[in-house]
């Protein structure tokens, strides 16, 4: 009796659950989706690092699932409680024929657990659907090979997904049992009786707070999006405090300005449905400030995670592909530190290491440079800055700025530049070129070399060729990380003053089995030369350094899928709860407003209208929390701009349009659907 009864009420209801399934299903299928990422590798053909750094990102995304559960929980508690709302005369007709409230509780457990297995169903299936999707990106990133790639179910995420989301149905149904054990059939007999007031607030105090907001906004913004290279910690906390707090005072102050500023303008407020639209948008901001506040930090977060997500993955490719033109790279020196933590260079040539172990290292190279860079024990970050000293000390005052400067000859130069495909530089007798690709060095460097400023290398004096950094590396690697290397005339460096050896090449090899033997190789030929040379010099210590582009490859892939999956699961599970929790208050207004509909009926207002009210409710509500979100974001994005400038990613605005089509997908997803659920519900007693 009670199945028939809880089955015939969820059909009945079926309008009343869209945006309950809607949210279930969603959670759901994303929450597989992730989960199932470490399975569908099993599938691909990936070398055996890349598969240790994807059940690496499985398991950070398990320990997200826990996060996303939590706030998936929430919302689904969230959700029942405008479903209990929604009954409130269906339960006070039960208690009148004298149900119990233990039946009621059984009603709603049993119509719960429906709700869950039908939702984790739809959910499951389109999750397994979407996976398939998530392995091209998956492959895409890991650049993996498909070609053995079998349609795949995930029975672990299968299991993980029913675990969570049971756990979350069960407390539903004690939260449920909870609020039946509270309810008073007088309460439930005039529940569409009682909604907020519209409270009108002092409007002089609302633009004082107002205009007070929007300048400690106006000053955050400024500190994040034009100050950020002198920003502390400290003060990073503070303008984060102040948004967050002149957040809250913006929407406070708007609610309390908004309708007194549309009945000032009467040909607008009397116009049609207008008086009524604006004063229930009112009565809606006004009880919603809080919630408004936090719906729109979390668009605004969602805004950023995304594009700074997909910005870093998109620059990563890019870089690898500028920045890491060689197969491999090895660097060889002693690095002594004084006892006034001064460091001088003492170079070691490559090949006599290696010859030294009976090994030879230019063997393994189709084309290769090997030269030395140079130290000048006076030509230090600090004689290079001059004047600028101070301002530098104040924005990076961890800087080494006592230790040598690196200085490559120019022919040294021009052919590493050959072998990396890049133009060649030249230079007269008495010029030097500053290369530098930092950005956060570059803007340092470009103010010390406006005035073209003549320099002391060896002894001798050099004119500056250019008045700003050039663009230009030696090292190999993944980002934009050269911090500044002075080019120099041949005649200028001293022979006696290397600093650290170099060989620089491609691998005599035309195979990927080919280019790992040799890599696999050359690693252990270093760790052999290195340990030859200790033994025959105890007590002191060499760097052999190895860097290979398969390394540099791994390590940017990973760092890419690992921030690209994670921004992509924070933000869709942030742009869900802030869409649900949108739609199942508008919902519940809705349900508070059917009298004020019937009303407007009787009046004569026409059905058109009705709607055209409803729609631009709707559409204001969800639009406020995400314009003031997206004005955030611009200045949000311009200080992730600069924080991922410095490490070498750059256009995070690029990845906007995803963003974007993400947004309208879920957000206007919920929009549309509480739209046409409002009214639905406000049409139900025409």
């Amino acid at each position: 009796m009670l199945f028939k009864l809880s089955l015939s009420n969820i059909r009945k209801s079926l309008r009343d659950y869209a945006i309950y399934f809607f949210t279930l299903i969603i959670g759901v299928s994303i929450f597989y989706v992730f989960n199932a990422i470490g399975g569908q590798a099993a599938m691909m053909k990936v070398t055996e690092s890349r598969y240790d750094i994807i059940q690496l990102l499985s398991t950070s995304l398990s320990g997200v699932s826990v996060f996303v559960a939590g706030v998936l929980g929430l919302l689904i508690v969230y959700a029942s409680r405008f479903l209990i709302k929604r009954r409130s005369k269906e339960f006070a007709l039960y208690m009148m024929l004298g149900m119990g409230k233990g039946r009621i509780s059984a009603i709603l457990l049993l119509e719960t657990l429906l709700i869950g297995i039908g939702s984790l169903l739809v959910g499951l299936l389109a999750g397994i659907g979407l996976s398939q999707l998530m392995s091209a990106l998956v492959a895409n990133l890991f650049e993996a090979d498909m070609t053995a790639y079998r349609f795949s179910i995930s029975g672990e995420a299968i299991g993980k997904t029913i675990l969570y989301f049971a756990v979350m149905y069960l407390v539903v149904m004690l939260f449920n049992s909870a609020v039946v054990t509270r309810m008073k059939l007088i309460d439930l007999l005039h529940s569409d009786k009682r909604s907020e007031q519209v409270r009108l607030k002092n409007p002089l105090l609302c633009i004082i707070i107002f205009l007070l907001s929007a300048a400690a906004l106006a000053y955050a913004y400024y500190q994040v999006g034009w100050n950020a290279g002198a920003l502390t910690q400290q003060k990073a906390l503070i303008c984060i405090a102040m948004g967050c707090v002149s957040t809250f005072f913006v929407f406070w102050s708007v609610s309390g300005m908004f309708l007194r500023i549309i009945m000032s303008v009467r040909n607008v407020y009397h116009k049609g449905l207008n008086s009524f639209t604006f004063r229930q948008i009112s009565s809606k901001v006004n009880t919603m400030v809080f919630s408004m506040t936090v719906i729109c930090l979390m668009l605004f977060v969602t805004i950023c995670a995304l594009c700074s997500s997909f910005s870093v993955r998109n620059s990563l490719n890019s870089n690898l592909k500028e920045f890491c033109a060689a197969d491999c790279e090895l660097n060889a020196t002693q690095i002594i530190t004084d006892e006034n933590d001064k460091i001088q260079y003492i170079c070691h040539d490559a090949e006599e290491l290696f010859a030294a172990s009976g090994l030879s290292l230019t063997d393994s190279f189709r084309e290769y440079v090997h030269f030395a860079s140079y130290a000048d024990p006076a030509f230090t970050l600090r004689t290079v800055l001059g004047d600028t000293m101070e301002e530098a000390m104040q924005l990076a005052p961890l800087l080494r700025y006592d230790d040598p400067r690196e200085i490559v000859s120019v022919s040294d130069y021009n052919a590493v530049c050959k072998l990396y495909g890049k133009d060649t530089v030249t230079l007269s007798s008495d010029e030097y070129i500053l290369l530098c690709n930092y950005k956060n060095q570059q803007n340092l460097f470009n103010k010390v070399l406006a005035d073209r400023p003549d320099m002391t290398v060896f002894g001798k004096t050099l004119h500056a060729r250019y008045d700003c950094c050039q663009d230009g590396f030696i090292d190999i690697g993944a980002q934009a990380m050269n911090l500044g290397v002075f080019i120099v005339p041949d005649d200028a460096v001293d022979p006696a003053c290397k600093a650290i050896d170099y060989v620089i090449g491609n691998y005599q090899a035309d195979t990927e089995e080919e280019r790992s033997a040799v890599r696999t190789d050359l690693k252990a030929w270093c760790e052999t030369a290195q340990q030859t040379w200790q033994d025959a010099h105890p007590g002191e210590e060499i760097i052999i350094a190895f860097n290979t582009k398969s390394d540099i490859y791994e390590s940017a892939i990973s760092l890419g899928a690992i921030v690209t999956f994670l921004g992509l699961y924070i933000g869709l599970v942030f742009l869900i709860a802030c869409g649900a929790i949108l739609s199942l208050k508008e919902l519940s207004e809705s349900v508070d407003s059917i009298g004020r509909y019937e009303m407007l009926r009787k009046i004569g207002a026409e059905e058109r209208d009705l709607s055209a009210s409803m729609f631009r409710q709707t559409g204001l509500f969800f639009l406020l929390p995400l314009i003031l979100a997206c004005i955030h974001s611009v200045f949000g994005l311009r200080f992730a701009s600069t924080v991922l400038e410095s490490i070498g990613t750059q256009q995070v605005g690029a990845s906007m349009t995803a963003t974007v089509i993400i947004i309208l997908l879920i957000y206007g997803g919920y929009f549309l659907i509480t739209y046409f659920c409002s009214r639905g519900i406000v049409k139900e007693r025409k």
